[in-house]
């Protein structure tokens, strides 16, 4: 734990009791300060009153009391309207900051000797892959590194700091949105493709929320951008105006200057005045796929930043072992492997596994997000068929009619059964892809658990298949 002494002796108010809240409370605790909880599941209040911690309906709240608000990150702040906590701690005048903005306080605090180094990931996709793959290449490199954020543990709940330390943390809009004074050594943007736009008023103010994890970069810190889509081709070029930063310019596309990129699988290296070949990317087994390119070619970038060799980044690219629910292989039956990529919860998302295979049994389906599945129209002749499950099921089938076969099978459990039986029918080589393109509230109450469940389907479906081949010899 990371204790926040910036509040000792004040009152503040948090508000959300799942993992980011609940760090962020014990943290604050930890530094002196006295918090009053609240979340309006009751659920969510009983278990952190079975944890020892102390509850406070702050519906009826004297809200002239408290010194700060601590909202976790799926609360609305803006859009599509403030939740109502923002609304009283606004008219109240209080501070209004997430745990991520505490993190940054303590750092800013601590003499600058004993401050450790920062690298802040984000972008609509492949943040969670390179936050892993960086975490596994500075701990490869014999680095005190710790991982968390918006992936794994709340930031405040990791390790307590020290000059040696390396926290890499992925942070998501909404995290960004509550932060002010964070100042990584190494900034990463990967992309930005639509997403969220009614937590952030439209694609404007979804674009400046990433944008602000530059905000308070100085001259000595670098700043690592993808370029293959307009929104970072132009941040890159506004920041690159502010003369301030170190800029690298990542792509897994196109040979670029200053920077890091990716043909063909070759990853290079060209900060220097020529362009050197550091590595090739088809022997890492965790990172196929154009997608992957860009997210190794950031993670070299950010390692080389944070003081981690160039042979010690390439080969903790090539011993990564991949990232858990993003193009995960859990099982194989047979001539049958089963792929959960269950943190695709968009169609951009879902479109680096689907371009990952040429043909597959595609399991879709979930709370849709705006535009659906249309964005992938290229992609349905690989579909040797789809299974539908979620809210989107019927939206899906509609749009997949007169392109690819597609049947509404309602939960995943189904899903799995059938695409495994027509899978194995084929006689053929075939992947049983969970690729969602949805987010999952409908049935679970996070993509992990959607991919945790597809993983136990699958080997069900495996222990059932060798379970038979046993009793036949």
């Amino acid at each position: 734990m990371i204790p926040v002494r910036s509040f000792s002796g004040k009152r503040v108010a948090v508000f959300g009791l799942a993992r980011t809240g609940l760090a962020a409370a014990r943290a604050l605790m930890a530094g002196g300060a006295q918090v009053a909880l609240w979340d309006d599941k009751p659920s969510s209040r009983d278990a952190a009153v079975a944890d020892g911690l102390e509850v406070v309906d702050l519906t009826v709240a004297d809200w002239s009391g408290f010194d700060a608000l601590l909202l976790s990150p799926g609360v609305p702040l803006t859009h599509p309207k403030p939740h109502w906590t923002v609304e009283k701690a606004r008219a109240a005048g209080v501070e209004i900051l997430g745990d991520v903005e505490l993190f940054a306080r303590t750092v800013n605090a601590a003499p600058a000797h004993k401050r450790p180094k920062i690298c802040a990931i984000t972008g609509t996709n492949g943040k969670s892959t390179t936050t892993a793959l960086i975490g596994h290449i500075c701990q490869s490199a014999g680095k005190d590194t710790r991982i968390g954020g918006n992936i794994g543990y709340g930031v405040l709940g990791l390790d307590d700091m020290h000059s040696g330390a390396v926290y890499v943390l992925e942070l998501s809009s909404y995290q960004l949105d509550l932060t002010s004074s964070l100042k990584p050594d190494a900034a990463i943007l990967l992309n930005i493709t639509p997403d969220h736009l009614d937590r952030h008023g439209g694609m404007d103010g979804y674009v400046e929320a990433k944008r602000r994890i530059f905000l308070n970069q100085v001259k000595g810190d670098t700043a690592i951008l993808g370029v293959d889509d307009a929104f970072g081709q132009r941040i890159c070029t506004e920041i690159t105006a502010m003369n301030r930063r170190t800029i690298r310019p990542i792509s897994a596309g196109r040979a670029i200057s200053r920077g890091v990129y990716v043909l063909q699988g070759l990853l290079y290296d060209h900060t220097g005045e020529q362009a050197v070949e550091v590595a090739d990317l088809g022997r890492a087994r965790a990172l196929l796929g154009r997608h992957n390119w860009q997210n190794a070619a950031a993670a070299y970038a950010a390692a080389i930043a944070l003081g981690v060799t160039p042979q010690e980044a390439v080969d903790g690219l090539m011993s990564f072992p991949g990232l858990a629910h993003r193009m995960q292989e859990v099982e194989r039956v047979g001539k049958v492997r089963f792929v959960n990529d269950s943190k695709a919860t968009n169609a951009d998302a879902a479109r680096q596994a689907m371009s990952s295979y040429p043909k597959f049994y595609w399991i879709a389906g979930g709370v849709p997000k705006a535009g659906g599945i249309d964005s992938l129209e290229d992609l349905f002749p690989r579909i040797e068929k789809a299974y539908l499950i979620g809210e989107a099921a019927g939206d899906f089938a509609r749009t997949l009619k007169g392109h690819a076969p597609a049947v509404v099978v309602g939960d995943l459990k189904h899903a799995v059964a059938a695409a495994y039986t027509d899978a194995a029918d084929s006689g053929r080589d075939a992947v049983v892809l969970l690729s969602p393109a949805c987010a999952s509230f409908d049935q679970f109450p996070d993509f992990e658990a959607r991919g945790d469940a597809f993983t136990l389907f699958a080997k069900a479906v495996g222990d059932v298949k060798r379970g038979a081949c046993a009793r036949s010899e």
